[in-house]
């Protein structure tokens, strides 16, 4: 329980100070463009490259951490295709709200995922991490570029203009650039490693600033029906799904905990830029994220619990 609380602390604080600085020190969308360009192109990218590509993935079961939590992503993604009729029929949900409401069922908090990981089992907790990063960013962003490509305008887009979007995303060529330099067992020169390093770190504190940023205070109050949704999903359902199939799998001990954990954390910080790079509903991630965020100091303790950690 320490070590969840230790990892989200900071996240929510970051969150907060998000908040505070768009109501005092920068209260314009004009003062945030900047960053948001920063993060989504430039910082969160290297953060991906130089982990990826230093990652030491031997005596790692790689199929079964990455096909559980792979699997696991699948298995929601599906349900919540399966539910968008309904949600956006009955529920009258928009398409931008439904994008939103994808991305918070899907997506995980990487920083959050490599923190706990590494609190918890030191230097191979955070190699695990890393097969779960190859596993689920690139099919993630896939799924989400897809999803908001399709549902976040009254326009149909072509397969040509998805691919396009897809082919555009920095994520997944950063994913593809540092498993092909892992791979290749190109070495990372120092200097390297610590330019990338730095602007990986950074990406976290201003991705979640701008996620305060976004955030509508009174919306905490009485939650959208969208969020307590996304929640449910994202934070009970999907670490049962994950740690089903990798029990189905035959994993145990350690592998068996960071699935958990990276199927536990709330989800990802991006999903705000990406949001406010595609059109989708800002407001509505960003409520999604502070509630997960906060009932993940309660929820991720009981799921680590149920695995023996």
């Amino acid at each position: 329980m320490t070590a969840a609380i230790l990892a989200l602390l900071p996240v929510f604080l970051l969150i907060v100070l998000g908040i505070v600085l768009r109501r005092t020190l920068m209260p314009d969308d004009s003062h945030w463009i900047g960053p948001e360009r920063l993060v989504y192109y430039v910082m969160f990218p290297a953060l991906l490259i130089d982990t990826l590509a230093r990652a030491d993935l031997k005596g790692v079961p790689v199929a079964g951490v990455g096909g559980a939590l792979a699997g696991a992503v699948l298995l929601m993604a599906a349900l919540c295709l399966a539910l968008r009729p309904l949600l956006m029929g009955r529920g009258r949900m928009s398409g931008p709200s439904f994008t939103s409401l994808f991305q918070g069922a899907t997506r995980w908090q990487t920083f959050v995922g490599l923190a706990v990981a590494g609190n918890l089992f030191g230097d191979p907790g955070v190699v695990i991490a890393s097969v779960a990063m190859v596993a689920m960013i690139p099919l993630l962003n896939i799924l989400c570029v897809s999803v908001l490509a399709r549902y976040a305008t009254d326009v149909s887009p072509s397969w040509l203009g998805i691919t396009r979007a897809l082919m555009a995303n920095p994520f997944i060529w950063a994913c593809f650039i540092g498993v092909a330099l892992n791979l290749a067992g190109v070495p990372i020169p120092a200097a390297l490693h610590a330019f990338g390093d730095a602007l990986g770190r950074s990406s976290l504190a201003l991705g979640l600033l701008m996620v305060g940023s976004g955030l509508q205070l009174g919306a905490l109050l009485r939650p959208a029906p969208a969020t307590v949704i996304a929640t449910v999903l994202k934070l009970a359902l999907m670490p049962a799904m994950a740690i089903g199939l990798a029990v189905l799998f035959g994993l145990s001990g350690i592998n068996l905990a960071v699935v958990a954990i990276c199927a536990s954390v709330p989800s990802a910080s991006n999903a705000y830029v990406l949001a406010r790079q595609m059109g989708g509903d800002a407001e509505l991630i960003a409520q999604i994220l502070t509630v997960q965020t906060l009932l993940a100091v309660l929820t991720m303790p009981i799921v680590l619990a149920l695995v023996g950690s």
